[in-house]
């Protein structure tokens, strides 16, 4: 993972200070990629530990196109709580708390506490819109009255049908819902994405317009890859290479601190992840079918998320 070491560094020497929607303020560049061999190991981070679990997840939380923040918690992952409870507050006319006070926490924690306990609640506020899942899986068809494109679907018999096909795209930016989706949650930041094949192997590339570099893009490199392998195997083909391309490319400024620690730290070797191999629909993946191998990271790093 040198190259996002070098990524970071890259942003912290040459980057542009610049204001965002959240207030923060974040020092950016526009414009990168990494490229990732997975024959040399699965591309997550060892000089700090990314829970695993909660990438895998949250990736089968989109693929099942699910935009219901209790069945995250149910898994015990929240990672996408702090959107919607901002939603709630603003909603109700509540005062917004800064995200690192006590206050904040604490609110956050009753927040979720009632979506998972009134059921009235998670009706109104547990819903993040029609991000993600919704679009992978249900993107609106205004060809037909209540028509669906179930894109993952229609990528697979794609690829089975059609290998050589240069049209095996998911893409998760609609305008027409970008809006509804900034409500509780977030317009997809990791927004559309590409798999090409190669004689017996598959590669992945994604863009993605929006990149917190130091929380996000460690667990969004590790969900693609993990999804390329996923998809890899369900169509009979090898996993070969996931590529990240970033557009707006940030540190936030209340994470440089975090930023040099990461950089002081010595890399471990890569881990590796094996797939239950039983598995040939990519809709029947469960949580046990991922074993993480091999991973000795350094202890986590703690950074506030900018909401």
């Amino acid at each position: 993972m040198k190259q996002y070491h070098d990524l970071l560094k890259k942003i912290i020497s040459e980057g542009i200070d610049t204001t965002d929607r959240t207030g923060t303020g974040t020092r950016a560049i526009f414009g990168h990629q990494m490229r990732f061999n997975l024959e040399e190991g699965f591309p997550l981070l060892t000089t700090k530990k990314v829970p695993f679990k909660l990438i895998v997840s949250e990736l089968l939380w989109f693929l099942n196109g699910d935009t219901k923040l209790k069945t995250l918690l149910e898994n015990n992952n929240h990672i996408w709580d702090e959107w919607p409870y901002k939603w709630y507050l603003k909603a109700e006319g509540l005062p917004l708390p800064q995200t690192d006070s006590e206050e904040w926490t604490n609110g956050l924690k009753s927040f979720v506490n009632k979506i998972m306990s009134d059921e009235e609640f998670n009706k109104k506020y547990g819903d993040l819109g029609p991000i993600y899942g919704y679009q992978w899986r249900s993107w609106p068809d205004h060809k037909k009255e209540g028509g669906h494109i179930d894109q993952i679907t229609r990528l697979i018999d794609q690829i089975k049908n059609s290998p050589d096909s240069r049209r095996l795209i998911i893409s998760a930016w609609n305008p027409a819902d970008i809006d509804d989706m900034a409500k509780a949650g977030l317009p997809p930041c990791h927004c559309l994405f590409q798999f090409k094949i190669l004689g017996d192997k598959m590669s992945l590339q994604l863009y993605q317009r929006s990149c917190d570099t130091f929380l996000g893009v460690p667990f969004n490199i590790a969900s693609y890859a993990l999804l390329l392998m996923m998809v890899a195997q369900v169509t009979g083909y090898k996993a070969h290479e996931f590529i990240w391309t970033g557009g707006d490319t940030h540190v936030y400024s209340n994470h440089f601190d975090q930023v040099q620690e990461l950089l002081s730290r010595d890399f471990k070797e890569l881990p590796i992840v094996k797939i239950n191999p039983e598995i040939k629909d990519l809709f029947n993946f469960k949580m046990e079918d991922f074993e993480l191998i091999g991973y000795d990271p350094h202890p986590p790093i703690k950074a506030p998320i900018a909401v």
